[in-house]
């Protein structure tokens, strides 16, 4: 559904995955289902991108990211992105989105970025890696948005953060410019939140162990969902362990949710049966996407063109926006 408590400005819609590695479970439910809602619709012009240049604001390697941006737009064709009716770009391909990101830096302050949690909690994680790079993130993640004037963007609740900076950007840069940028709203999905495997926050592909990779064949599927940590005997309150498997029961085998419910509370629900019931049903729902990846990566050639042609038109969107800032802050 859309958060219809604000309604967005323009038919466009953007949004991104960085490229640290494939899609998880957490990612396609978080993420990428939201795009193919959106893109299914027929109202919006959508174009979706895999942000490698975000990549690059925490310690990466190249000859990783060069493989796994390939791999994500592998998993985005996968997925269902629709060549036909998205355009499917990498974010390095449109150099505008960096030469925006400069432009737009020059009316946010050092300070306003600094206080933002998700920069103070990348700090904490990269130390000796605190960069300009990281301090702009959200910037270019404005940039990202507002080079194609999009109105929504399909991303998880952990990411209304950034998003209300790209809203501040698009607001300085309207009454001091005189642009005419929405200020994008967020689309939400039933699936926004995926729980880590263990029981602990979400779905993280920097987390060992916290997620299911869409590319995971049944048996691997079984065992994650197995080593949910849950507790010896049913009843009670809920561990988080026990609340992440309900999630997963919840978003893959509704029909059945009040019934497992109902045995937990009385002591009789079998954890292992359950656990084994939501893997089936988990891998049932990844079959075709994984049927489909294998045809394509048959026909790299295929891609190649659906990234170029992407490309192609994106890049004509992103320009005609990059010389009508710099008309407005007259530098033409």
């Amino acid at each position: 559904m859309i958060d219809t408590s604000v309604s967005p400005k323009s038919n466009f819609v953007f949004s991104g995955i960085r490229a640290t590695g494939r899609l998880h479970l957490g990612n396609y439910l978080g993420a990428v289902k939201g795009m193919l809602a959106i893109q299914d619709s027929g109202k919006y012009r959508t174009i979706f991108c895999v942000v490698d240049v975000h990549t690059i604001t925490t310690p990466f390697d190249p000859e990783a990211l060069r493989r796994n941006k390939r791999e994500i737009v592998l998993d985005y064709l996968a997925a269902g992105l629709d060549p036909a009716k998205s355009l499917i770009v990498y974010q390095s391909d449109i150099p505008e989105h960096t030469e925006l990101t400069f432009y737009f830096s020059s009316v946010m302050s050092i300070a306003r970025m600094q206080h933002l949690p998700t920069f103070k909690e990348k700090v904490k994680q990269h130390p000796a890696d605190t960069t300009m790079a990281l301090l702009n993130y959200p910037i270019l993640m404005a940039a990202d948005i507002l080079i194609y004037k999009a109105g929504l963007v399909p991303v998880g609740i952990d990411q209304e953060p950034h998003l209300e900076i790209a809203r501040e950007v698009a607001r300085k840069m309207n009454e001091k410019y005189g642009m005419d940028f929405p200020e994008p709203v967020r689309f939400a999905t039933k699936g926004e939140y995926i729980p880590s495997l263990k029981g602990e926050g979400k779905m993280s592909k920097s987390v060992e162990g916290s997620y299911i990779n869409l590319t995971d064949d049944p048996a691997l599927v079984q065992k994650k969902i197995r080593s949910i940590p849950t507790a010896t005997a049913a009843g009670g309150e809920m561990t988080r362990g026990v609340a992440a498997l309900f999630k997963f029961a919840e978003l893959y085998l509704p029909d059945n949710l009040a019934g497992f419910r109902d045995e937990f509370q009385k002591g009789t629900l079998m954890f292992g049966a359950m656990k084994d019931t939501v893997a089936a049903a988990v891998s049932a729902d990844l079959a075709g996407f994984q049927a489909k990846r294998k045809e394509l990566e048959g026909n790299p050639s295929y891609v190649d063109s659906v990234l170029s042609e992407g490309s192609k038109k994106a890049r004509a969107i992103a320009q005609e926006t990059v010389r009508e800032v710099k008309e407005k802050m007259g530098l033409l």
